[in-house]
């Protein structure tokens, strides 16, 4: 085996670790000061303001295009789930008024048996 002073890779993995040790801790000094939570800050809202600029020009974009936004789409999508739920709720409807005889409306009780027979045509007891 070689010895670790003299192995290429071992000086290498040293100096590395080195190099990271010292960024880390120039990394935390850094961010512990105001200035820089200020810079960060600015930069989070540069960036959020450009989303937003970038979101108008796209919709007024599409909008020329003659092409739906994303919120167009979300909205349509949320319509289109909406009338599927209605569907759903018709379909079952007309799922339980096949399985009910013709006659009775969706809901109704069954009838009970009819047990009394009607009088004989020879004028039976009465």
């Amino acid at each position: 085996m070689t010895d670790k002073i003299t192995d290429p890779v071992a000086l290498w993995q040293k100096m590395v670790g080195e190099m990271e040790k010292g960024f880390n801790s120039f990394a935390t000094k850094a961010m512990e000061t105001p200035e820089f939570s200020q810079a960060m800050n600015r930069a989070g809202g540069a960036a959020a303001g450009a989303q937003k600029q970038f979101g108008d020009l796209m919709e007024k974009y599409l909008l020329s295009m003659n092409l739906p936004s994303r919120e167009q789409m979300t909205g349509i999508a949320e319509r289109l789930q909406s009338i599927e739920g209605q569907l759903g709720e018709i379909r079952a409807m007309l799922n339980q008024m096949s399985a009910n005889p013709a006659g009775s409306p969706i809901g109704s009780a069954l009838r009970p048996p009819r047990t009394k027979r009607p009088p004989s045509e020879g004028g039976g007891p009465k």
